[in-house]
């Protein structure tokens, strides 16, 4: 049977959010409700370390809660920790926690700490679910905050419902088709196209990418950052299409993904506005992370794993620091200098070491990744590696265009105090820290990545292999760019830790036992044990 954990750290994860976001719905006051906010999200984020540091220690591939409720009234573990989920579960929290402590008292009022904390056990939810239909309807709430904060701010709402709304429709429409067919390999061209247009349309690349620009003028800053950086685009990317997606349809994700990182980060070096500039930052390097998907060596796969993990602290950290700017002299414009360094020296450097983070800079936890993903698009095909290298080239120059227009220039006269906040410099100093701690020591997050990697790739060379829980894929031989997608590489017999040849296209491999569970589309590929 899969291994359980030793604690039900999962559920209480999911749970404690949202009973915290019905406290914050009743709280007569908002500082009140920021204060119940903060212990809450705490929590929240110890449990999920406290789920990773028990997963890494049971040497499994996936493991599910101890006294799992879930599996009890229903009859299936739709919450599974895994390889590729472990590590995302407390970057998700630790995002969610930073940005409600970094909120002033002063802008509590344009911020809905309920509807914060609602939004992050749906994340967390979706981040540890393996069920598709599952997956889908909490992508669908997930849309529900940002929605209902742009109606309360008055903004319209007609941009981001019509994108959202198309995207929840063929998601559905999609895995319906999927569904009814015999099994993931005889997946037809129209619900493939439907999922890859749907994956297309949440990630925001060109030319569908005007939601997100929309939501990021409209919506307040925070929000805005929590909707997009758990990257959960990406995740249903990695479950709803990779395990079956022919090659054309996650061919067509990595081009129009490396044009969207390109051209994102070529419009974040003109833009005039702070959060637009940002928004194509953060679409840009969120591009880079759906083109390295399709990257079918170990190297570029890992290395894209392992950009997800940098971009989300990086630019985590890079959006608080221009928040905290934002909070004190209003929207932040990027056509002429504003002179903050004198009043705001420690964001400053911040600012610049996250922003240089993000595109891999050396010693910080971007670096090994970034690496990584041009070693193995180079290997591909040289201009993938080159488009990957503009990329980054031209984000830095936008990083450093902003950097100068923010704190540089002649000292922004005022009379108001604009030192930042204890709270503020704290949340970016963890951050920061997450940073540098990664790039002096990317051994961990590298290794974990490799083996996610590893198993990733042959899931997409067999859709119908299976994962024995107990032998979690390590050493494999890597494999190379030119086995294609079609093809993977096993250890050589008396290492495959009992899985199937994935060039086995006869079938001759064994029946699973009852012990033996199916990743990540469950239902499809055959129900879990009980």
């Amino acid at each position: 049977m899969i291994p359980e954990l030793h604690f039900p750290w999962l559920e209480l994860s999911i749970l404690l959010p949202l009973i915290g976001a019905i406290a914050c719905a009743i709280l007569p006051s908002q500082e009140a409700a920021r204060r119940v906010a903060i212990a809450v999200s705490g929590l929240t984020l110890l449990f999920t370390l406290g789920e990773w540091y028990d997963f890494s220690t049971m040497n499994a591939f996936q493991a599910h809660d101890h006294w799992d409720m879930i599996q009890w009234l229903f009859g299936h573990d739709y919450f599974v920790i895994d390889e590729l989920s472990a590590p995302l579960l407390p970057l998700s929290a630790l995002l969610y926690l930073m940005t409600i402590f970094s909120t002033l008292p002063t802008k509590i009022g344009r911020f809905s700490f309920g509807m914060t904390l609602f939004s992050e056990a749906i994340s967390l939810a979706t981040l540890s679910c393996h069920s598709p239909w599952i997956i889908i309807a909490l992508l669908a709430l997930r849309c529900l905050p940002p929605w209902l904060e742009l109606r309360r701010r008055g903004a319209s709402t007609r941009v981001f419902s019509l994108h959202m709304g198309l995207y929840i429709v063929l998601l559905v429409l999609g895995w319906s088709l999927i569904d009814d067919t015999a099994g993931p390999k005889s997946a037809g061209l129209l619900p493939a196209a439907l999922l890859t247009i749907a994956v297309l349309l949440r990630a925001g690349v060109v030319p569908v990418h005007c939601w997100m620009t929309d939501l990021f003028e409209h919506a307040s800053f925070g929000t805005a950052i929590l909707f997009v950086a758990p990257m959960t685009g990406a995740y249903a990317v990695m479950h709803l299409v990779l395990p079956f997606g022919p090659s054309w349809a996650m061919r067509s994700i990595a081009i129009l993904s490396l044009v969207t990182a390109v051209y994102a980060a070529g419009m974040a070096t003109v833009q005039t506005d702070a959060r637009r500039f940002f928004c194509y930052l953060f679409l840009s390097h969120a591009s880079l992370v759906l083109s390295g998907l399709e990257i079918v060596s170990t190297i570029g796969l890992t290395g894209a794993l392992c950009v997800w993990i940098s971009v989300g602290i990086s630019l985590g950290g890079f959006a608080l620091t221009l928040r905290s700017v934002e909070a004190r002299i209003g929207r932040v414009t990027l056509d002429r200098y504003h002179g903050m360094y004198e009043h705001t020296p420690t964001l400053a450097g911040l600012f610049l070491l996250t922003g240089l983070a993000s595109i891999g800079f050396p010693g910080t936890i971007g670096f090994v990744g970034m690496e990584l993903l041009i070693e193995g698009a180079v290997g591909v095909f040289p201009f993938v590696g080159l488009a990957v290298v503009l990329a980054a080239t031209l984000n830095g120059i936008a990083i450093m265009r902003a950097y100068f227009r923010i704190f540089t220039g002649r000292r922004f006269q005022t009379t108001a105090v604009l030192r930042s906040h204890p709270s503020e410099r704290f949340a970016v100093l963890v951050m920061t820290l997450l940073v540098l701690g990664g790039g002096l020591w990317p051994q961990p997050e590298v290794a974990s990545r490799h083996h996610a990697a590893q198993a990733l790739l042959r899931l997409r060379a067999n859709p119908e292999e299976v994962i024995e829980p107990d032998d979690a894929p390590e050493d494999e031989p890597e494999m190379s760019p030119s086995d294609g997608a079609d093809q993977g590489q096993v250890p050589e017999d008396g290492e495959n830790k009992g899985l199937p040849d994935p060039n086995d296209g006869a079938g001759n491999s064994e029946a699973p036992d009852a012990g033996v569970f199916y990743w990540p589309a469950d239902h499809v590929r055959g129900d879990l044990a009980a």
